[in-house]
């Protein structure tokens, strides 16, 4: 009779821990006695909600809105958003997360409606709305692309037919800038057209949506083929595919250039979607893409002359990734500036190399390249973070002029515009 009576609360309990039962279990005789660790777990369900909780011993167990999420408990004090934790004027925090008893854990917790109530040992009540949670949760992060993207090959990009922008819309109104930022952020790519070729005007074209980011080559650059500074972009010769400043601990977040002037042959600008690429690797590859993402290089900048004197170098692997979403933020290629491998033990580098040259192979491809002739009044604007540029060799004499802009400046332009970045 016992053993039926065991039985029986054994497949209630399995119903309890399924989210089947919520209270019946508790009210049972000798069930304390049977499960002395049963009565740890909370279960509660919302059925309007489809939404469930339980309380661990070293964390807080969430379902909700398809997602199941895991809340360690300091995390949940230290983000309370309760007027003497965080002050929602400034979006700081006001709390001391050195004074959070790292042993922390709620005295009791209740679902009011869509809000979660945490009552803390010394009586401080932390809320949380569940769509909170959700957005916020590492579960729901993982989920998530933080910039959404279209990847292309020439063919798919010249099929989008993606328009330019209007020089004046661009300066004068959010409507044009929104437009062209909304381009650049799907694609890394985009232009403006109608701009006056001068200098002037390009540097108030770039100032509408950013800070200019001033470099070793000064605010604006403006270059001719006279290699006045030690780079071979100060040259008439061909530029392989590649991305600028690699040799910054952050590479430059975005391009500018402005063709004013060219009385000769050649000088076609290459660019090629560096994300694209590596989502070639991705799928064929992955496991070289893995190694592309964690092996450290560094790259360097040695320049000696005329006045200019400088030795910059910076260190990262090929390919950034997201290490929560394993979303690739930015790319960092370039052979010209690549330094001595001497970071990894030898059989990593042989790895490395066999990597590298399957994702050169896929930059390489030629239905990859996007070619385009940069003309006076069209400005280009390049995501050096993802997209690659080069050029084929020209004649005659040529001005380029354009500047780096800050990364950070360009998305939160976006962001104030509605644009999610």
């Amino acid at each position: 009779m016992w053993c039926h009576r065991l039985s029986h609360l054994q497949s209630r309990l399995q119903d309890l821990l399924k989210g089947r039962v919520i209270c019946w279990a508790l009210q049972q005789p000798n069930f304390k006695n049977l499960f002395p660790l049963a009565i740890r777990w909370h279960h509660t369900a919302s059925k309007s909600l489809n939404c469930a909780w339980q309380q661990h011993e070293d964390h807080f167990e969430l379902q909700y809105a398809n997602t199941v999420m895991r809340f360690d408990y300091v995390w949940l004090r230290d983000h309370c958003r309760s007027a003497s934790c965080y002050n929602s004027k400034t979006h700081q925090r006001s709390l001391d997360t050195a004074s959070v008893d790292l042993c922390i854990k709620p005295k009791t917790i209740r679902l009011d409606e869509t809000t979660l109530f945490f009552t803390w040992p010394d009586g401080h009540v932390t809320r949380y709305d569940l769509d909170w949670l959700v957005q916020n949760s590492y579960e729901g992060q993982k989920q998530k692309v933080i910039q959404p993207r279209i990847l292309w090959n020439a063919e798919i990009y010249q099929q989008a037919q993606v328009p330019p922008v209007d020089f004046q819309s661009f300066l004068e109104t959010n409507e044009g800038l929104k437009k062209f930022l909304q381009n650049f952020l799907l694609y890394g790519i985009a232009f403006v057209e109608n701009v006056p070729p001068t200098q002037e005007h390009t540097e108030k074209l770039a100032g509408r949506i950013s800070l200019i980011r001033e470099t070793m080559y000064g605010r604006m650059w403006y270059f001719t083929s006279d290699f006045s500074r030690g780079d071979t972009a100060y040259t008439k010769l061909a530029l392989d595919r590649h991305t600028d400043t690699t040799y910054f601990q952050e590479p430059c977040g975005i391009q500018v250039f402005h063709c004013l002037k060219h009385e000769g042959t050649g000088g076609k600008t290459l660019l090629v979607d560096g994300f694209y690429a590596a989502e070639q690797v991705l799928q064929k590859a992955p496991e070289e893409f893995e190694l592309l993402s964690k092996v450290p290089l560094k790259h360097e900048y040695i320049e000696n002359v005329g006045e200019c004197h400088n030795h910059m170098i910076g260190v990262g692997p090929v390919l950034n990734i997201y290490p929560w979403n394993k979303e690739l933020y930015l790319i960092r290629y370039n052979n010209y500036d690549r330094a001595v491998i001497n970071t990894v033990p030898y059989d990593v580098v042989h790895r490395w190399y066999t990597a590298h040259r399957t994702l050169t192979i896929e930059l390489r491809r030629p239905e990859n390249e996007f070619w385009v002739k940069l003309k006076p009044g069209t400005v280009l604007f390049i995501d050096n973070w993802r997209v690659l540029h080069g050029r084929e060799s020209f004649t005659g004499y040529r001005q380029l002029c354009g500047c780096y802009l800050t990364r950070d400046d360009v998305l939160n332009t976006a962001r104030l515009l509605g644009l999610q970045a």
